[in-house]
């Protein structure tokens, strides 16, 4: 793992939630997971058996593209402190990270349903 110092005077997180993480220091893996079904309707009526994960887009396997370009790096940190005075963040959700510090691995994933269900109309033609 790099070795860099990060050094932050001020955090602010107004908002932190589901499955989102705050990270003060270094990590080896950060694995951040969220599902989440976003139902919309255009009255409120509830049937009580809201919540099924069964759609597809819950259960495709994510395909990620191989990597085959030759990625060659030359750096060289004179100073290998990073400094930062205020980070300031509204809102931190769905498997997201705020990581002050260094990481190896990472992976976050968030899928999320949506749903709008709206009132049938009546056919007005005349």
């Amino acid at each position: 793992m790099l070795s860099r110092l990060s050094s932050v005077q001020h955090l602010r997180v107004n908002i932190n939630s589901f499955s989102s993480v705050i990270e003060i220091g270094d990590s080896t893996f950060v694995n951040s997971f969220s599902r989440a079904l976003a139902v919309q309707r255009e009255e409120e009526f509830f049937y009580g058996s809201e919540g099924n994960y069964n759609y597809p887009v819950f259960k495709e396997p994510i395909r990620i593209p191989p990597l085959i370009e030759n990625v060659r790096i030359n750096r060289q940190n004179i100073n290998p402190v990073i400094n930062v005075s205020c980070i300031r963040v509204i809102g931190n959700a769905a498997a997201s990270v705020i990581h002050i510090g260094s990481t190896c691995h990472i992976h976050l994933e968030s899928r999320i349903k949506h749903i709008r269900q709206l009132r049938e109309r009546e056919n007005t033609q005349t």
